[in-house]
Formats: structure tokens, C-alpha cells, sequence
């Protein structure tokens, strides 16, 4: 049994939800002011969890791109989801129905991800909502709130507020990181590798969510080779 509740999720929640509430407020206004009508937005992030997913979409959507276009680079921005759910998988609770696995996977993002990874408890259905509506919340309700004040903020402001989430991620990286110095060299040498590979010719082409994928997962198994956690750490 999991001693996590719904109250702690949803406190757990409170940080990632006032991030998201700043980045989905742009999503909003960026929409309303590329021509889009309100209920785009809304709905886009109602049926959605996913900035930077959001952003591209609304791009090339803009820019009149095929759908089939919209469809892939989304899916390819997104894949890294996989491999969180996979990981998030190993740690939930056995009470857990393949409905309440199919409502998770819907709320994993990469903040969700690297809070409930952290939790030393078995990830209970109860935790995990109160954790992930929490976040949604702010998601859905910062791109409302976005979409209805459309053009009021210049352009300085809604580009500013896209920094939140950057500054938010990092808050969440940098506490396990500075106690773990393997977790650390993780951490900064698959950054590394991220900003290398999308400089260099032919890689930078790949897509950002592949990038992603291939330097987080070639840090960790490195990392996990020469640093591997013991019985006792997990």
C-alpha cells in the first residue's frame, strides 16, 4: 500500500500548475492573435497536455501545413512520452485498472514525470490525480484566460512569460541534482549532447523530440553503466 494521497499530489501539483498557467496563457494569446478563434485554444489544450507540442502544431497550423505534416512532427516532438510512461509504469501501485493507466498516460509531461519519479512510495491512482488535475488545471485554465485577454499584452510580454517553463523545469532538476553528483553529470551531459546535436548539420534536422529522446536516453544508459544505483539507493 502507497501512503501517498490526493492532497499531497495536488500540493505537489501547485508549482508545475502556476508554471503552466503562464506558458498556456501565451498559447492562448499567440493563438487569438494568428487569427484563430477562442475555442481553437481551448480545445486544443483541453484534448492536449503538451507545450511544446501545442506551440509547433499552432505554427505550422498557421502557416496553412498539411495536416499529415501537423500530425507527424507533433507525434515525433511527443515520443519522448514514451519512454517517461514506461519508466512511470515500474513504479505504480498494482491496484492500478488499465482506465486509470490510460487517464495517467494522458497527464505525463516532462514536469508531472520528474516529481512523481521522485516519490519513494509505489505511485498510487489517488496521488497521481491529484498531482496531474492540479497541473491541468493551470494548463487548461491559463490557456482560457490567454484566448479571452487576446491582443491586450504586447508582444514583449507574451514572450516573456514563455521563459516560465524553463525556469520551472529546472527547478525540479536542480535539487535531486545537487545531491547526486552521478545525477548531475547526467543531467548536464545530456544537455550538452542536446545543444551539440542541434548545431551540428544533418543531426539538427532530426526533430527536437527525437533529440531529446536519443541524448536523455544515451546519458542515462552511460550513467547507468558507470554509475549504477544500488539495492539500497533504489
Amino acid at each position: 500500500m502507497s501512503s501517498l494521497t490526493f492532497k499531497q499530489g495536488f500540493t505537489h501539483g501547485i508549482p508545475i500548475c502556476l508554471g503552466y498557467f503562464s506558458v498556456s496563457f501565451a498559447f492562448g494569446m499567440i493563438a487569438i492573435e494568428q487569427g484563430f478563434p477562442l475555442w481553437v485554444p481551448i480545445a486544443t489544450s483541453v484534448t492536449n497536455f503538451t507545450g511544446t507540442g501545442q506551440f509547433a502544431g499552432l505554427e505550422l497550423a498557421a502557416a496553412a501545413s498539411a495536416v499529415s505534416e501537423i500530425v507527424l512532427t507533433v507525434l515525433i516532438i511527443n515520443a519522448r512520452y514514451m519512454l517517461m510512461s514506461l519508466s512511470v509504469a515500474q513504479k505504480l501501485c498494482d491496484d492500478y485498472s488499465l482506465g486509470k493507466r490510460l487517464l495517467t498516460a494522458f497527464g505525463i509531461t516532462d514536469e508531472i514525470y520528474a516529481v512523481a519519479i521522485r516519490q519513494t512510495d509505489a505511485l498510487c491512482p489517488r496521488y497521481m490525480a491529484g498531482l496531474i488535475l492540479c497541473s491541468y488545471s493551470g494548463w487548461v485554465g491559463g490557456t482560457v484566460l490567454g484566448g479571452v485577454c487576446g491582443s491586450l499584452f504586447p508582444a514583449s510580454v507574451i514572450s516573456a512569460l514563455g521563459i516560465c517553463l524553463y525556469a520551472m523545469f529546472l527547478a525540479i532538476v536542480i535539487p535531486p541534482a545537487s545531491k547526486s553528483k552521478p545525477i548531475a553529470l547526467i543531467a548536464a551531459g545530456s544537455a550538452a549532447a542536446s545543444c551539440i546535436m542541434n548545431v551540428i548539420p544533418g543531426l539538427k534536422d532530426i526533430g527536437s523530440g527525437w533529440i531529446i529522446i536519443i541524448c536523455g536516453a544515451a546519458s542515462a544508459a552511460i550513467g547507468a553503466y558507470f554509475a549504477p544505483a544500488s539495492e539500497e539507493d533504489e
